[in-house]
């Protein structure tokens, strides 16, 4: 029996995602706009239901394509609305796509998120710390729905911190 942290249930979906991907650096945009999507859309939900749907959600939210997101319509949110598959909130939506917006404009100034991310991995004394640090910052470049726990979140699923238990198989020293 392989031992993994306890957040992982005995499911197939969350095993795969927690021995494959979860704490694992993310490197390219569409990535961890992913990972900050699902985190966002997660609020108030289960990881479990989230996984379930996420390929509905790579292909309403155009295979994470920042651009095309960015220019999304409130018509392409009612469209969202009545789509089944994925977490059905407005303002989840409408913060994708404000998300989508204000990355746009890191890309602009930082060249991609990752040199953007990695600047908060320099202060890291106490990770929760820099959680609420990064939820302020991205707050101000104009992201909606991401206070400090989806910031942490965020930072644990795409190794910004490794947070996987000393004991786990999956632990990165």
């Amino acid at each position: 029996m392989v031992y993994r942290c306890q957040w992982v249930k005995d499911d197939p979906i969350e095993q795969a995602y927690h021995d494959t991907e979860w704490g694992k650096v993310h490197q390219t945009d569409e990535a961890l706009f992913e990972a900050l999507t699902l985190e966002l859309m997660q609020s108030g939900l289960s990881w479990s239901t989230i996984l379930k749907k996420r390929a509905n959600f790579t292909a309403a939210f155009a295979n994470w394509s920042i651009p095309e997101i960015a220019q999304f319509t409130p018509e392409k949110v009612d469209e969202l609305m009545e789509n089944q598959g994925i977490i059905r909130h407005r303002k989840k939506i409408e913060a994708v796509i404000a998300n989508a917006q204000a990355a746009q404009k890191l890309q602009e100034t930082f060249g991609d998120l990752a040199t953007y991310f990695a600047t908060f991995t320099v202060y890291m004394p106490d990770p929760k710390e820099t959680a609420l640090f990064l939820s302020k910052e991205l707050k101000k470049r104009g992201f909606k729905f991401i206070g400090p726990t989806t910031s942490y979140s965020f930072m644990q699923a795409v190794g910004m911190v490794n947070d996987h238990e000393k004991q786990c198989a999956f632990r990165e020293v």
